[in-house]
């Protein structure tokens, strides 16, 4: 991951001088200070969204007016604004939240706010007053979810109302700063167009994935963290006919499938008493008595490995699941230990013999140090060799070089290897596309 550490400001605030200027910076509480003393807030947090902000904004002029006469036109302007999100927002980091460029929001301390677009991170000019201010901003943000953040329950996983992830860390565990981490939902959701045009993949690719879903391959894509994972999920997805039953289960909720027959299903974390949890493993379990056609796990990563593999096995083919690994074969490892370490008393080798029957294909997506994410390998699960579970690379990622400005050009291309199953996929009239495809730099090399 590429960390780009020059104080790059968002779209919001490019002509905004005061962004992280000090006596800017001091007006904007001062003023939202002298707010909480004069307007009963709660009353205004009762009305809608629209309204609620209209009314700050109303009052936040009349006081930026008063405290301030001198600042005029798009200085005042800004000043409103922000203090109007110290009000009823987000506090500094809504600026990031309303960039739709914005991809990831990450507070590391007052001083230290990070946000992610296009695959790179930059350092924002943007801060908090100090760590009171970002546990304010945290109790805003929780509050509303019914969670709760302190000493006895020091972080919190959670999905915001507009579908973005928010994971928040308090002290003792991170001793220096309160940490906000922020994936942001993204309204508009990538097709396999999208990533065709992105370099993510190319059309010959996109075609041999969209057979492998209608030909009901059971396919897990696997990659790190931030690599877009969920994206190329939710991609593949479109490609599951509209006539069958699908249900998602997830933790949580990332995908938005449009198919018209969808169950979406979200696993629930303990209340406060720490009763009354519902992992993805109860989920997967419960599915299995809904009639599905397909089942889609947004990330397997636990116990529920187990019953995913039981499912593809038992009349779900077609299923679509990812998981958190940076190779094929580490993908399977992890599988196996999730299995493992849930308690279930299996010998190893009939673990590997139901991955081995259950999986088909794995698709490894990666991000590179110039922020693309690029699908670097299309692997088949062939079967179980002894103890082994075998596979052979259809696709691998060729790196060719790295120009000066840092971006990577390279090729996605065919083994040489035929899938073992062609000769299936030639017999229902499915042609594969095995031919060369380009990625990273849009051209032959």
């Amino acid at each position: 991951m590429a960390i780009d550490t020059r104080w790059e400001t968002t779209r919001t605030y490019l002509d905004d001088p005061g962004a992280g200027d000090g006596e800017w910076f001091e007006a904007v509480h001062g003023v939202h200070q002298r707010m909480l003393q004069e307007i009963d807030l709660s009353a205004i947090e009762r009305l809608d969204a629209a309204r609620a902000r209209e009314a700050v904004k109303v009052a936040a002029r009349q006081l930026v007016v008063q405290q301030f006469p001198s600042l005029l036109g798009d200085d005042r302007e800004h000043v409103i604004k922000r203090v109007v999100d110290e009000a009823i927002g987000f506090g500094p980091v809504q600026a990031l939240i309303d960039d739709d460029s914005v991809s990831e929001v990450m507070v590391n301390a007052p001083d230290e706010i990070f946000f992610e677009r296009d695959g790179i991170i930059y350092l924002s000019p943007l801060r908090f007053k100090d760590a009171p201010h970002i546990m304010r901003i945290i109790e805003r943000i929780i509050a509303p979810l019914g969670r709760r953040v302190d000493e006895s329950s020091p972080y919190v996983d959670a999905r915001l109302p507009d579908g973005s992830r928010v994971n928040i860390v308090i002290p003792p565990l991170v001793p220096r700063s309160p940490t906000i981490t922020i994936r942001k939902f993204r309204r508009e959701k990538f097709k396999i167009a999208d990533l065709v045009a992105n370099g993510t993949m190319t059309q010959p690719i996109a075609d041999f994935l969209r057979a492998c879903v209608a030909q009901r391959l059971n396919v897990a894509i696997s990659g790190g963290t931030g690599t877009g994972k969920t994206t190329l999920l939710n991609a593949l997805s479109n490609y599951i006919p509209n006539s069958e039953r699908v249900i998602t289960i997830e933790d949580p909720i990332e995908m938005k499938l449009q198919q018209t027959h969808v169950i979406a299903m979200e696993a629930r974390p303990p209340n406060i008493e720490g009763k009354n949890e519902v992992t993805q493993r109860d989920l997967v379990r419960n599915a299995l008595r809904m009639r599905p056609d397909r089942i889609i796990v947004g990330e397997v990563r636990g116990a529920e490995a187990f019953d995913m593999l039981q499912a593809m096995n038992t009349g779900h083919e077609g299923s679509l699941t990812t998981i958190h690994a940076n190779s094929p074969r580490d993908a399977l490892i992890r599988v196996e230990n999730m299995v493992m370490m849930a308690g279930f008393d299996l010998p190893v080798r009939a673990i590997r013999e139901q991955i081995a029957a259950a999986l088909h294909i794995i698709v490894q997506i990666a991000r590179f140090s110039d922020g693309r994410r690029r699908v670097t390998h299309i692997t088949e699960i062939t079967g179980c060799g002894g103890d082994t579970v075998t596979t052979q690379d259809l696709f691998v990622f060729r790196r060719h070089h790295v120009d000066a400005d840092g971006h990577i050009s390279g090729v996605l291309e065919p083994t040489g290897a035929a899938p073992t199953f062609a000769a299936t996929f030639a017999r229902d009239g499915v042609t594969l596309e095995m031919g060369t495809g380009v990625m990273g730099d849009g051209a032959q090399p």
